[in-house]
């Protein structure tokens, strides 16, 4: 089986001695008009594990493997990745009807034999398991490099933030890597009553054909599917909304990080576009959930802890931060090029708090990242990209949600961010080397942003440094440029220095040199 996925994974296609063997294969001919937005209903029994045939080579038990493709129409949204999974739940309650429902990206794996025994321990412990309704891994990529290049895994997030929520037993439902109890995920209120699972005496073309009209397009007409069962629709993040909806039905939920290696592994971004587009997209679902009727401040009110409401919030105003933070970013320098000072003077015994509070911080961030495990440069790597994530893609998704809000603008449909690239870039990523190669608005801003700080710093040493008393009163602006310009080292690398595929673009440059100098003259009149 192995051999046969990988084959298909090269060729991009099922090749026909394969399609042959299958009748759910056979079904997609273009022959009959079926494309991967308008087909029928497919659903093939694999392998029947209630077949004494159903053994692998070692005489082992197989589960049974079923191959599903919900109905597409043209006509009929398909909701994305929440329709896919609240068809799953009603093949699946055709089938089997287990108690316990595993959910996984296509582009994860399974790397501990013994994650279902340990999630199961949740749900089986005779004093809170009947409470729990989902277990939730960590999301951990098996391609992240030594130092994080890209942020991909925070593990202050992981081993802080998120065990935290777990604490208050409202662990975030995160997509991927995670056991469901049935009835919570279908939409029931807790409740200390018990219904397990069955084994259906239906034969498996009557379990294929049943199943068929559960994933037709017209099923969840008139249904509380997608509102009041399975998965929630309409947000581009439906599993923290929906994770956070069974908490206010009086279910709790566990996060679970386990010592030992990582339960599942996926694949993450190796290029700053795919991750900046990811995190835009993720910033722009939980804004939206932050101003829906969904908000945890409003609908958890009295359903979930008040430390449990602020944990959701955490992540809920990710694009909230844009604005902040490009004002440091702008301001800063544009001011310190003028001579205006936006903080006390070193001097002042007003100086002692600004200084405290950032150096405070930063220490702390530093200490609980080496703490977690973090190599120091790896704490950088990931202070650098918060910085690029908030002045580029929050910025985006903060806009683009208020322009929704407010009815002007179409909601987007589910950006898919692809994770194949080609071998010059995958041996770039090994090396920690940033790629960039795109000429999108993204990247202008990124760059935009690092000349204005150079200009800053390079212009305001040169005019202050020599001034008396001007570098105790421009000081904090100055180490914050200075800051800014670190972290920015490799923009500057991929603007002027680098002449691969993965370097910034020629325009690029000009438009950033352009917007930052037009900038700093527009402060100047």
């Amino acid at each position: 089986m192995k051999s046969r996925i990988e084959t298909m994974a090269e060729k991009g296609s099922v090749p026909p001695e394969t399609r042959s063997q299958h009748k759910g294969f056979l079904q997609w001919s273009h022959h009959n008009n079926v494309t991967k937005r308008n087909h029928q209903s497919i659903v093939e029994i694999v392998i029947d594990g209630r077949e004494e045939d159903a053994v692998d080579e070692d005489g082992d038990r197989l589960p049974t493997l079923v191959y599903v493709a919900r109905e597409k129409r043209p006509q009929f949204h398909h909701n994305f990745k929440a329709g896919a999974m609240n068809a799953l739940i009603r093949a699946s309650t055709e089938m089997s009807n287990g108690a316990v429902i595993l959910n996984l990206d296509c582009d994860m794996f399974s790397n501990d034999p013994d994650a279902i025994r340990d999630a199961l321990c949740f749900f089986l412990d005779e004093q809170s398991g009947h409470r729990i309704a989902f277990v939730q891994h960590p999301q951990q990529y098996f391609n992240v490099t030594k130092n994080d290049l890209y942020g991909n895994s925070p593990l202050q997030t992981d081993k802080v933030e998120l065990a935290g929520m777990g604490g208050y037993g409202a662990a975030l439902y995160i997509g991927t890597g995670c056991f469901h109890r049935r009835e919570a995920l279908c939409g029931n209120k807790y409740s200390s009553k018990v219904d397990g699972g069955r084994s259906s005496q239906k034969t498996a073309n009557e379990l294929e054909e049943a199943s068929k009209v559960l994933v037709s397009c017209s099923y969840e007409e008139g249904t509380q599917w997608g509102k009041e069962i399975g998965l929630v629709y309409g947000c581009p993040v439906e599993d923290v909304v929906t994770g956070m909806k069974i908490q206010c039905n009086g279910w709790k939920s566990i996060y679970y990080r386990p010592q030992k290696e990582a339960a599942f592994l996926g694949v993450a971004p190796n290029t700053l576009e795919i991750s900046l587009i990811q995190h835009k997209r993720w910033a722009e679902g939980l804004f939206q959930i932050f101003l829906s009727s969904y908000c945890p401040l409003v609908y958890g009110h009295k359903r979930l802890p008040l430390g449990a409401q602020l944990g959701y919030c955490t992540y809920l105003l990710w694009a909230a931060t844009a604005f902040p933070t490009l004002c440091y970013l702008v301001l800063a320098p544009l001011c310190l090029l003028q001579g205006i000072p936006l903080f006390p003077q070193v001097s002042s015994p007003w100086f002692i708090p600004f200084a405290y509070v950032y150096g405070a911080r930063t220490i702390y961030s530093l200490v609980e990242g080496l703490m977690c495990g973090y190599t120091v440069k790896g704490w950088w790597n990931l202070q650098r990209v918060v910085l690029l994530r908030r002045s580029s893609s929050y910025v985006f998704s903060f806009v683009d949600t208020v322009a929704k809000q407010l009815g002007l603008s179409k909601a987007s449909g589910f950006a898919v961010t692809a994770k194949v690239v080609t071998e010059d870039v995958r041996r770039r990523y090994e090396e920690e080397v940033m790629e960039f190669g795109s000429s999108s608005t993204t990247f202008i801003i990124v760059a935009t942003v690092a000349m204005v700080n150079l200009f800053g710093l390079v212009g305001g040493i040169g005019k202050w440094w020599w001034v008396d008393g001007g570098m105790s009163l421009m000081g904090l602006q100055f180490g914050l440029c200075s800051v800014v310009v670190g972290l920015n080292l490799p923009v500057y690398v991929a603007l002027f220095f680098r002449r691969d595929d993965g370097c910034l673009p020629v325009d690029v440059m000009f438009k950033a040199v352009g917007l930052a100098s037009l900038a700093a003259c527009l402060m100047a009149i």
